[in-house]
């Protein structure tokens, strides 16, 4: 699924975005903010607001997709408005994590680092929650299913459509 930034319905965050590029600029270190600004406007980090900090930063597009791959926080699609995180690490991995990362990824027709196309549901990357005494484990949102089994993920979905 591509997703095609929309200028037009933009404009506002575009302007706002210009403004915090335009006053930090020059202070040392201003990519991360000036990254971070941009995602907390348009929810990811579009393409052309990258080249816009380019052209506006001076700093290599290379530089800033560097930046962009290396930190997790950053997305380059839209992040859905329900955040699936299943736990890969070892204690929910042994117990059957992969499964319901699979069943879960059936069930939203997306893979894991997608978005479903009505931007509902984001399949996010985790590799311990912490909670590995409810192995295995999965969040959507701040919500926690412990204990989970592949047939009540079907269910578990279905409150949040």
């Amino acid at each position: 699924m591509e997703f095609v930034f929309d200028r037009e319905n933009n404009k506002e965050g575009i302007e706002d975005l210009e403004i915090f590029i335009e006053d930090n600029k020059d202070k040392l270190g201003a990519l991360m903010p000036i990254m971070q600004k941009t995602q907390e406007i348009f929810g990811y980090l579009p393409l052309e607001m990258l080249q816009l900090i380019s052209r506006r930063t001076g700093t290599p597009l290379s530089e800033i997709y560097g930046v962009a791959t290396f930190y997790s926080q950053f997305s380059f699609i839209p992040i859905g408005e329900y955040k699936v995180s299943v736990c890969l690490g070892t204690a929910c991995y042994v117990k059957g994590a992969q499964g319901i990362l699979e069943e879960i990824e059936k069930e939203l027709d997306i893979k894991h680092g997608g978005t479903t196309p009505d931007l509902k549901f984001s399949i996010i990357e985790a590799r311990c929650l912490g909670d590995c005494g409810l192995a295995p484990v999965f969040t959507i949102n701040d919500d926690v299913y412990p204990h989970v089994k592949k047939e009540d993920i079907k269910e578990i979905l279905a409150k949040y459509r």
